[in-house]
């Protein structure tokens, strides 16, 4: 595969993720948050088993890094879906998108790894942009984004861990194609639910992609060297 390649299939990804933010708010005016998730992921661990190895069976580390990856994840999903019931889709993109930037915060808390001052700016720019995207004129901080919150914070998590097991693992264009799902998820919901976001909203949601981007240039601390 070469790399325009992997970027138009990441970006596909991307997008799909994005749109996923709407689909999913939609689906929880029919359901709640676990009844949703079971079927979710009940529906994709189907598919998915036809081509699983399940030999040789995980043991060790292998088997306690999966146990801390997968319950990241699990909390991350239920936090964000909990979190859309209350909050829109936009709002939501935004702040799960925040994850990137709180890596190195968490490398820093757990690992002892000390981030650069780029990340530090970066994580003042993301605060910033949280606090425009939920400024009192647009609602306030609400229940919905405190959770989504702790769904950035899981999954700041599972960055650390990945890149603790995948030390050769570059992040820094990846990073860049994801600053698109925000968007994606924001004009989804335009189109699809009517959603509108103040120029001060778009302002925050701006300072946050500003930051996932400082977190992962090379003047930043990076996880993996």
């Amino acid at each position: 595969m070469t790399r325009r390649q992997a970027d138009l299939a990441l970006l596909l990804a991307t997008a799909l993720w994005g749109t996923s933010f709407v689909a999913v708010k939609s689906a929880l005016a029919d359901a709640t948050p676990f009844a949703f998730l079971t079927v979710r992921f009940g529906l994709a661990a189907l598919a998915l088993a036809p081509g699983t190895r399940f030999r040789p069976r995980p043991a060790g580390r292998e088997l306690w890094g999966g146990v801390l990856l997968g319950a990241l994840v699990a909390v991350g999903f239920i936090a964000q879906t909990a979190g859309l019931v209350t909050t829109t889709p936009s709002r939501s993109a935004f702040i799960v998108a925040v994850s990137s930037v709180l890596a190195p915060v968490i490398a820093l808390s757990l690992l002892g790894e000390r981030p650069r001052w780029l990340t530090a700016a970066a994580l003042g720019l993301a605060i910033l942009g949280i606090y425009l995207l939920t400024a009192p004129d647009a609602g306030g901080l609400n229940r919905g984004d405190l959770l989504t919150l702790i769904c950035a914070v899981c999954f700041g998590g599972q960055i650390v861990a990945q890149m603790r097991a995948q030390r050769e693992m570059s992040s820094a264009r990846a990073a860049l194609i994801f600053c698109f799902e925000p968007l994606f998820a924001a004009s989804t919901s335009w189109l699809v639910l009517g959603e509108r976001l103040s120029m001060v909203q778009w302002g925050g949601g701006a300072l946050i992609l500003v930051g996932m981007v400082l977190a992962e240039l090379p003047g930043a601390k990076s996880l993996s060297g």
